[in-house]
Protein backbone atom coordinates (compact mmCIF):
# COMPACT_ATOMS: atom_id res chain seq x y z
CA UNK A 1 0.00 0.00 0.00
CA UNK A 2 1.38 3.48 -0.85
CA UNK A 3 2.63 5.56 2.11
CA UNK A 4 0.03 7.91 3.58
CA UNK A 5 1.74 10.92 1.99
CA UNK A 6 1.10 9.29 -1.40
CA UNK A 7 -2.52 8.42 -0.67
CA UNK A 8 -4.96 8.12 -2.19
CA UNK A 9 -4.13 5.88 -5.13
CA UNK A 10 -6.50 6.70 -7.98
CA UNK A 11 -8.07 4.42 -10.57
CA UNK A 12 -9.26 6.61 -13.44
CA UNK A 13 -12.26 5.23 -15.35
CA UNK A 14 -13.07 6.75 -18.76
CA UNK A 15 -14.11 5.22 -22.06
CA UNK A 16 -12.60 8.28 -23.75
CA UNK A 17 -8.82 8.48 -23.50
CA UNK A 18 -5.97 9.10 -25.97
CA UNK A 19 -4.57 6.16 -27.92
CA UNK A 20 -2.36 5.66 -30.97
CA UNK A 21 -5.26 5.72 -33.50
CA UNK A 22 -6.99 8.63 -31.69
CA UNK A 23 -4.24 10.65 -29.98
CA UNK A 24 -6.41 13.64 -29.03
CA UNK A 25 -9.57 11.78 -27.97
CA UNK A 26 -10.08 12.67 -24.33
CA UNK A 27 -6.80 14.60 -24.23
CA UNK A 28 -8.29 16.89 -21.57
CA UNK A 29 -8.61 13.90 -19.21
CA UNK A 30 -5.01 12.88 -19.80
CA UNK A 31 -3.79 16.45 -19.33
CA UNK A 32 -5.55 16.69 -15.98
CA UNK A 33 -4.92 13.27 -14.50
CA UNK A 34 -1.32 12.87 -15.63
CA UNK A 35 -0.58 16.12 -13.78
CA UNK A 36 -2.32 14.72 -10.71
CA UNK A 37 -0.08 11.65 -11.18
CA UNK A 38 2.94 13.79 -10.32
CA UNK A 39 1.57 13.85 -6.77
CA UNK A 40 -0.54 10.69 -6.36
CA UNK A 41 -0.43 7.14 -7.81
CA UNK A 42 -2.69 6.88 -10.89
CA UNK A 43 -3.80 3.93 -13.03
CA UNK A 44 -6.05 4.47 -16.05
CA UNK A 45 -8.83 2.08 -17.07
CA UNK A 46 -10.32 2.96 -20.45
CA UNK A 47 -12.89 0.29 -21.47
CA UNK A 48 -13.35 -0.19 -25.21
CA UNK A 49 -16.50 -1.39 -27.00
CA UNK A 50 -16.23 -4.73 -28.81
CA UNK A 51 -18.37 -7.32 -30.54
CA UNK A 52 -17.44 -10.46 -32.52
CA UNK A 53 -17.97 -9.07 -36.05
CA UNK A 54 -16.09 -5.84 -35.49
CA UNK A 55 -13.35 -6.72 -37.98
CA UNK A 56 -15.99 -7.30 -40.67
CA UNK A 57 -17.55 -3.88 -40.08
CA UNK A 58 -14.12 -2.25 -40.38
CA UNK A 59 -13.82 -3.55 -43.95
CA UNK A 60 -16.56 -1.09 -44.90
CA UNK A 61 -15.84 1.56 -42.25
CA UNK A 62 -12.07 1.48 -41.59
CA UNK A 63 -12.17 4.04 -38.77
CA UNK A 64 -15.02 2.40 -36.87
CA UNK A 65 -14.02 1.64 -33.27
CA UNK A 66 -10.29 1.54 -34.12
CA UNK A 67 -8.16 -1.14 -32.53
CA UNK A 68 -6.28 0.09 -29.48
CA UNK A 69 -3.57 -1.56 -27.42
CA UNK A 70 -5.12 -3.56 -24.60
CA UNK A 71 -2.37 -2.35 -22.28
CA UNK A 72 0.41 0.21 -22.49
CA UNK A 73 2.65 2.41 -20.38
CA UNK A 74 1.96 6.03 -21.26
CA UNK A 75 4.40 8.52 -19.72
CA UNK A 76 5.15 5.86 -17.12
CA UNK A 77 1.48 5.37 -16.20
CA UNK A 78 -0.41 2.13 -16.79
CA UNK A 79 -3.32 2.38 -19.22
CA UNK A 80 -5.60 -0.67 -19.32
CA UNK A 81 -8.21 -1.04 -22.06
CA UNK A 82 -10.46 -4.01 -21.22
CA UNK A 83 -13.11 -4.81 -23.82
CA UNK A 84 -16.82 -4.68 -23.09
CA UNK A 85 -19.57 -6.16 -25.25
CA UNK A 86 -21.44 -3.47 -27.20
CA UNK A 87 -23.52 -4.11 -30.30
CA UNK A 88 -23.63 -1.16 -32.72
CA UNK A 89 -26.92 0.50 -33.47
CA UNK A 90 -28.87 -0.75 -30.44
CA UNK A 91 -28.47 2.25 -28.15
CA UNK A 92 -26.37 2.63 -25.03
CA UNK A 93 -28.75 1.36 -22.39
CA UNK A 94 -26.63 -1.71 -21.60
CA UNK A 95 -23.16 -0.15 -21.90
CA UNK A 96 -22.74 0.82 -18.26
CA UNK A 97 -23.49 -2.67 -16.95
CA UNK A 98 -21.23 -4.24 -19.60
CA UNK A 99 -18.41 -1.85 -18.65
CA UNK A 100 -18.78 -2.64 -14.96
CA UNK A 101 -18.58 -6.38 -15.64
CA UNK A 102 -15.52 -5.94 -17.87
CA UNK A 103 -13.70 -3.78 -15.30
CA UNK A 104 -14.63 -5.53 -12.04
CA UNK A 105 -11.80 -8.07 -11.97
CA UNK A 106 -9.09 -5.56 -12.87
CA UNK A 107 -10.32 -2.94 -10.41
CA UNK A 108 -10.63 -5.53 -7.67
CA UNK A 109 -7.01 -6.54 -8.21
CA UNK A 110 -5.87 -2.92 -8.13
CA UNK A 111 -7.72 -2.43 -4.85
CA UNK A 112 -6.12 -5.51 -3.30
CA UNK A 113 -2.69 -4.26 -4.37
CA UNK A 114 -3.32 -0.87 -2.73
CA UNK A 115 -3.51 0.86 -6.11
CA UNK A 116 -7.16 1.91 -6.03
CA UNK A 117 -8.27 3.84 -2.96
CA UNK A 118 -10.65 6.01 -5.02
CA UNK A 119 -12.39 5.49 -8.34
CA UNK A 120 -12.16 8.69 -10.41
CA UNK A 121 -14.85 8.53 -13.12
CA UNK A 122 -15.26 10.83 -16.13
CA UNK A 123 -18.67 11.51 -17.74
CA UNK A 124 -22.05 10.83 -16.18
CA UNK A 125 -22.95 7.99 -18.56
CA UNK A 126 -22.07 5.26 -19.32
CA UNK A 127 -18.92 5.69 -17.21
CA UNK A 128 -20.67 7.30 -14.24
CA UNK A 129 -23.23 4.56 -13.77
CA UNK A 130 -20.59 1.89 -14.35
CA UNK A 131 -18.54 3.55 -11.62
CA UNK A 132 -21.59 3.58 -9.34
CA UNK A 133 -21.97 -0.19 -9.78
CA UNK A 134 -18.27 -0.89 -9.31
CA UNK A 135 -18.12 1.23 -6.15
CA UNK A 136 -21.09 -0.64 -4.74
CA UNK A 137 -19.62 -4.06 -5.57
CA UNK A 138 -16.07 -3.31 -4.40
CA UNK A 139 -16.86 -0.84 -1.59
CA UNK A 140 -14.84 2.02 -3.01
CA UNK A 141 -15.49 5.75 -2.78
CA UNK A 142 -15.95 7.35 -6.19
CA UNK A 143 -16.08 10.73 -7.85
CA UNK A 144 -17.67 11.70 -11.16
CA UNK A 145 -16.54 14.55 -13.39
CA UNK A 146 -19.32 15.82 -15.64
CA UNK A 147 -17.97 17.20 -18.90
CA UNK A 148 -20.83 18.31 -21.13
CA UNK A 149 -22.78 15.46 -22.67
CA UNK A 150 -24.82 14.78 -19.54
CA UNK A 151 -27.50 17.35 -20.35
CA UNK A 152 -28.12 15.80 -23.78
CA UNK A 153 -28.15 12.23 -22.46
CA UNK A 154 -30.51 13.18 -19.65
CA UNK A 155 -33.28 13.66 -22.21
CA UNK A 156 -33.44 9.86 -22.53
CA UNK A 157 -35.45 8.65 -19.49
CA UNK A 158 -33.57 5.36 -18.87
CA UNK A 159 -30.18 7.09 -19.02
CA UNK A 160 -31.39 10.01 -16.92
CA UNK A 161 -32.45 7.66 -14.14
CA UNK A 162 -29.07 5.92 -14.12
CA UNK A 163 -27.16 9.19 -14.12
CA UNK A 164 -29.30 10.38 -11.22
CA UNK A 165 -28.38 7.29 -9.21
CA UNK A 166 -24.70 7.67 -10.05
CA UNK A 167 -24.56 11.38 -9.19
CA UNK A 168 -26.51 10.97 -5.96
CA UNK A 169 -24.16 8.19 -4.84
CA UNK A 170 -20.87 9.92 -5.71
CA UNK A 171 -18.74 11.23 -2.86
CA UNK A 172 -18.01 14.30 -5.01
CA UNK A 173 -19.25 15.53 -8.38
CA UNK A 174 -16.73 17.71 -10.19
CA UNK A 175 -17.97 19.91 -13.03
CA UNK A 176 -15.71 21.63 -15.54
CA UNK A 177 -17.98 24.71 -15.62
CA UNK A 178 -20.48 26.37 -13.30
CA UNK A 179 -23.27 25.74 -15.79
CA UNK A 180 -22.50 22.02 -15.67
CA UNK A 181 -22.58 22.14 -11.88
CA UNK A 182 -26.17 23.33 -12.22
CA UNK A 183 -26.89 20.44 -14.60
CA UNK A 184 -25.38 17.96 -12.13
CA UNK A 185 -27.44 19.31 -9.24
CA UNK A 186 -30.54 19.16 -11.42
CA UNK A 187 -29.78 15.46 -11.86
CA UNK A 188 -29.49 14.83 -8.14
CA UNK A 189 -25.95 15.79 -7.10
CA UNK A 190 -25.97 17.25 -3.58
CA UNK A 191 -24.99 20.96 -3.67
CA UNK A 192 -22.39 20.49 -0.92
CA UNK A 193 -20.73 17.69 -2.93
CA UNK A 194 -20.85 19.45 -6.33
CA UNK A 195 -17.63 21.33 -7.04
CA UNK A 196 -16.55 23.42 -10.04
CA UNK A 197 -13.00 22.79 -11.23
CA UNK A 198 -12.37 24.07 -14.74
CA UNK A 199 -9.85 22.72 -17.20
CA UNK A 200 -6.48 24.41 -17.44
CA UNK A 201 -3.94 25.52 -20.00
CA UNK A 202 -0.41 24.22 -20.58
CA UNK A 203 1.61 27.35 -21.27
CA UNK A 204 4.65 25.27 -22.20
CA UNK A 205 2.73 24.04 -25.26
CA UNK A 206 0.57 27.05 -26.08
CA UNK A 207 2.35 30.33 -26.68
CA UNK A 208 2.60 32.68 -29.66
CA UNK A 209 5.35 32.21 -32.19
CA UNK A 210 6.31 34.96 -34.68
CA UNK A 211 3.39 35.47 -37.01
CA UNK A 212 5.51 35.95 -40.14
CA UNK A 213 7.30 32.66 -39.62
CA UNK A 214 4.08 30.83 -38.81
CA UNK A 215 2.47 32.12 -41.99
CA UNK A 216 5.48 31.25 -44.12
CA UNK A 217 5.49 27.70 -42.80
CA UNK A 218 1.84 27.32 -43.86
CA UNK A 219 2.18 29.21 -47.14
CA UNK A 220 -0.20 31.97 -46.08
CA UNK A 221 0.22 35.47 -47.58
CA UNK A 222 1.13 38.27 -45.18
CA UNK A 223 -1.93 40.31 -46.14
CA UNK A 224 -4.51 37.52 -45.66
CA UNK A 225 -7.12 37.74 -42.93
CA UNK A 226 -7.09 34.35 -41.26
CA UNK A 227 -9.75 32.55 -39.24
CA UNK A 228 -8.92 29.29 -37.50
CA UNK A 229 -11.24 26.62 -36.08
CA UNK A 230 -10.01 23.58 -34.16
CA UNK A 231 -11.72 20.39 -33.01
CA UNK A 232 -12.91 16.92 -33.91
CA UNK A 233 -14.49 16.98 -37.36
CA UNK A 234 -18.04 16.15 -36.30
CA UNK A 235 -21.38 17.93 -36.47
CA UNK A 236 -21.25 19.41 -32.96
CA UNK A 237 -18.19 21.58 -33.49
CA UNK A 238 -19.95 23.48 -36.28
CA UNK A 239 -17.29 23.88 -38.97
CA UNK A 240 -20.14 23.76 -41.52
CA UNK A 241 -21.79 26.68 -39.78
CA UNK A 242 -18.63 28.78 -40.16
CA UNK A 243 -18.24 27.77 -43.82
CA UNK A 244 -21.86 28.81 -44.40
CA UNK A 245 -20.92 32.38 -43.39
CA UNK A 246 -17.91 32.66 -45.68
CA UNK A 247 -19.50 33.69 -49.03
CA UNK A 248 -20.84 36.93 -47.56
CA UNK A 249 -17.68 37.55 -45.55
CA UNK A 250 -15.43 37.02 -48.57
CA UNK A 251 -17.26 39.79 -50.42
CA UNK A 252 -16.10 42.27 -47.77
CA UNK A 253 -12.78 40.52 -47.10
CA UNK A 254 -11.51 39.08 -50.42
CA UNK A 255 -8.33 37.70 -48.84
CA UNK A 256 -10.15 35.86 -46.07
CA UNK A 257 -8.89 32.35 -45.29
CA UNK A 258 -10.33 29.73 -42.92
CA UNK A 259 -8.01 27.10 -41.45
CA UNK A 260 -9.74 23.94 -40.20
CA UNK A 261 -7.61 21.89 -37.83
CA UNK A 262 -8.81 18.46 -36.74
CA UNK A 263 -9.60 14.93 -37.78
CA UNK A 264 -12.20 12.23 -37.19
CA UNK A 265 -13.60 12.15 -33.67
CA UNK A 266 -15.57 9.59 -31.63
CA UNK A 267 -18.62 11.65 -32.58
CA UNK A 268 -18.08 11.12 -36.30
CA UNK A 269 -16.16 12.33 -39.34
CA UNK A 270 -17.62 15.14 -41.41
CA UNK A 271 -14.47 15.81 -43.43
CA UNK A 272 -15.88 14.73 -46.79
CA UNK A 273 -19.15 16.53 -46.13
CA UNK A 274 -17.27 19.73 -45.36
CA UNK A 275 -15.16 19.42 -48.50
CA UNK A 276 -18.32 19.01 -50.55
CA UNK A 277 -19.78 22.11 -48.92
CA UNK A 278 -16.64 24.10 -49.73
CA UNK A 279 -16.79 22.94 -53.36
CA UNK A 280 -20.49 23.71 -53.69
CA UNK A 281 -19.94 27.27 -52.40
CA UNK A 282 -16.86 27.83 -54.57
CA UNK A 283 -14.64 28.47 -51.55
CA UNK A 284 -11.70 26.26 -52.49
CA UNK A 285 -9.22 29.17 -52.26
CA UNK A 286 -10.65 30.34 -48.93
CA UNK A 287 -10.65 27.12 -46.85
CA UNK A 288 -7.75 24.86 -45.94
CA UNK A 289 -7.99 21.55 -44.13
CA UNK A 290 -4.83 21.07 -42.08
CA UNK A 291 -5.88 17.73 -40.59
CA UNK A 292 -5.23 16.70 -36.98
CA UNK A 293 -2.24 18.19 -35.19
CA UNK A 294 -0.65 17.27 -31.85
CA UNK A 295 -1.24 19.80 -29.06
CA UNK A 296 2.25 21.25 -29.33
CA UNK A 297 1.75 21.71 -33.09
CA UNK A 298 -1.34 23.89 -32.74
CA UNK A 299 0.56 27.04 -31.85
CA UNK A 300 1.68 27.48 -35.47
CA UNK A 301 -1.78 27.80 -37.11
CA UNK A 302 -3.04 29.69 -34.04
CA UNK A 303 -0.16 32.16 -34.25
CA UNK A 304 -0.69 32.54 -37.99
CA UNK A 305 -4.32 33.56 -37.52
CA UNK A 306 -6.22 36.72 -36.64
CA UNK A 307 -9.31 35.21 -35.04
CA UNK A 308 -10.46 31.92 -33.52
CA UNK A 309 -13.99 30.78 -34.45
CA UNK A 310 -15.97 27.82 -33.13
CA UNK A 311 -19.70 27.57 -33.97
CA UNK A 312 -20.28 24.72 -31.54
CA UNK A 313 -23.67 23.45 -30.40
CA UNK A 314 -22.38 22.57 -26.94
CA UNK A 315 -19.25 22.69 -24.79
CA UNK A 316 -18.67 22.01 -21.12
CA UNK A 317 -15.43 23.97 -20.80
CA UNK A 318 -13.73 24.49 -24.15
CA UNK A 319 -10.01 24.27 -23.48
CA UNK A 320 -9.39 25.21 -27.07
CA UNK A 321 -10.51 28.77 -26.24
CA UNK A 322 -7.73 29.10 -23.67
CA UNK A 323 -5.28 27.55 -26.12
CA UNK A 324 -6.23 30.17 -28.72
CA UNK A 325 -6.04 32.97 -26.14
CA UNK A 326 -2.60 31.76 -25.07
CA UNK A 327 -1.58 32.48 -28.67
CA UNK A 328 -3.18 35.96 -28.38
CA UNK A 329 -6.30 35.23 -30.40
CA UNK A 330 -9.75 36.68 -29.66
CA UNK A 331 -12.62 34.20 -29.87
CA UNK A 332 -15.94 34.20 -31.67
CA UNK A 333 -18.23 31.40 -30.57
CA UNK A 334 -21.73 30.47 -29.49
CA UNK A 335 -23.52 31.22 -26.24
CA UNK A 336 -23.88 27.58 -25.12
CA UNK A 337 -22.73 25.46 -22.19
CA UNK A 338 -19.79 26.94 -20.33
CA UNK A 339 -18.54 29.15 -23.18
CA UNK A 340 -19.45 32.37 -21.36
CA UNK A 341 -17.32 31.24 -18.42
CA UNK A 342 -14.20 31.02 -20.60
CA UNK A 343 -14.95 33.96 -22.92
CA UNK A 344 -16.06 35.91 -19.86
CA UNK A 345 -15.35 39.47 -20.98
CA UNK A 346 -15.95 41.53 -24.09
CA UNK A 347 -12.22 42.14 -24.55
CA UNK A 348 -11.67 38.40 -25.01
CA UNK A 349 -14.15 37.79 -27.82
CA UNK A 350 -17.77 37.76 -28.94
CA UNK A 351 -20.44 35.15 -28.17
CA UNK A 352 -23.64 34.86 -30.21
CA UNK A 353 -26.82 32.80 -29.80
CA UNK A 354 -26.55 29.32 -31.27
CA UNK A 355 -28.44 28.69 -34.52
CA UNK A 356 -28.39 32.28 -35.76
CA UNK A 357 -26.16 32.38 -38.87
CA UNK A 358 -26.61 36.13 -39.37
CA UNK A 359 -25.42 36.83 -35.83
CA UNK A 360 -22.39 34.57 -36.29
CA UNK A 361 -21.52 36.22 -39.59
CA UNK A 362 -21.87 39.70 -38.08
CA UNK A 363 -19.71 38.75 -35.08
CA UNK A 364 -16.91 37.46 -37.31
CA UNK A 365 -17.06 40.63 -39.42
CA UNK A 366 -16.97 42.87 -36.34
CA UNK A 367 -14.15 40.90 -34.74
CA UNK A 368 -12.04 41.19 -37.90
CA UNK A 369 -12.47 44.96 -37.89
CA UNK A 370 -11.78 45.50 -34.18
CA UNK A 371 -8.49 46.35 -32.50
CA UNK A 372 -7.87 43.81 -29.75
CA UNK A 373 -5.59 44.05 -26.74
CA UNK A 374 -3.85 40.77 -27.47
CA UNK A 375 -1.59 41.03 -24.43
CA UNK A 376 -4.69 41.13 -22.21
CA UNK A 377 -6.03 38.06 -24.01
CA UNK A 378 -2.79 36.22 -23.32
CA UNK A 379 -2.90 37.27 -19.66
CA UNK A 380 -6.37 35.71 -19.31
CA UNK A 381 -4.95 32.37 -20.46
CA UNK A 382 -2.09 32.74 -17.98
CA UNK A 383 -4.65 33.06 -15.17
CA UNK A 384 -6.05 29.61 -15.95
CA UNK A 385 -3.12 27.20 -15.67
CA UNK A 386 -3.27 23.50 -14.84
CA UNK A 387 -1.20 24.06 -11.68
CA UNK A 388 -4.09 25.99 -10.10
CA UNK A 389 -6.59 23.27 -11.04
CA UNK A 390 -4.41 20.41 -9.78
CA UNK A 391 -4.08 21.98 -6.33
CA UNK A 392 -7.87 22.00 -6.05
CA UNK A 393 -8.14 18.40 -7.24
CA UNK A 394 -5.53 17.13 -4.77
CA UNK A 395 -7.49 18.69 -1.91
CA UNK A 396 -10.66 16.99 -3.13
CA UNK A 397 -9.08 13.54 -3.53
CA UNK A 398 -7.41 13.70 -0.12
CA UNK A 399 -10.61 14.85 1.58
CA UNK A 400 -12.57 11.94 0.08
CA UNK A 401 -9.86 9.49 1.13
CA UNK A 402 -9.90 10.80 4.70
CA UNK A 403 -13.68 10.51 4.84
CA UNK A 404 -13.58 6.94 3.52
CA UNK A 405 -10.88 5.86 5.98
CA UNK A 406 -12.68 7.50 8.88
CA UNK A 407 -15.91 5.67 8.04
CA UNK A 408 -14.90 2.66 5.90
CA UNK A 409 -18.38 1.14 5.87
CA UNK A 410 -19.71 4.26 4.18
CA UNK A 411 -17.17 3.95 1.35
CA UNK A 412 -19.67 1.79 -0.47
CA UNK A 413 -22.76 3.10 1.30
CA UNK A 414 -23.01 6.25 -0.76
CA UNK A 415 -22.89 4.18 -3.93
CA UNK A 416 -25.80 2.09 -2.72
CA UNK A 417 -28.18 5.04 -2.49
Amino acid sequence: MPPLNQRPALAVLSTLFPSAPEPVAGIFIKERMFRVARHLPVTVISPQPWFPLLSLVRRFRPNYRPERARFEQMDGIEVHRPRFFALPGVGRQFDAFAIALAVRGLLGRLKREGRADILDVHFGYPDGYAGHLLAKWLKLPYLITVRGKEERLSRQPPLRERMQRALRGAHRVISVSSSLRDVAMGLGAAPEQAIFVGNGIDLDKFYPVPRDGARRSLGIPDDAQVLVSVGGIGERKGFHRVIECLPALVKAHPKLLLLIVGGPSPEGDWTERLRQQVDALGLQSHVRFLGPLPPDGLRVPLSASDLFVLATSYEGWANVFLEAMACRLPVVSTLVGGNAEVVCRGDLGILVPFGEPAALQDAIARALSMTWDRDAIRRHAEENTWDQRVEMLLRIFRAVDEEARAAPVSAGAAAAK
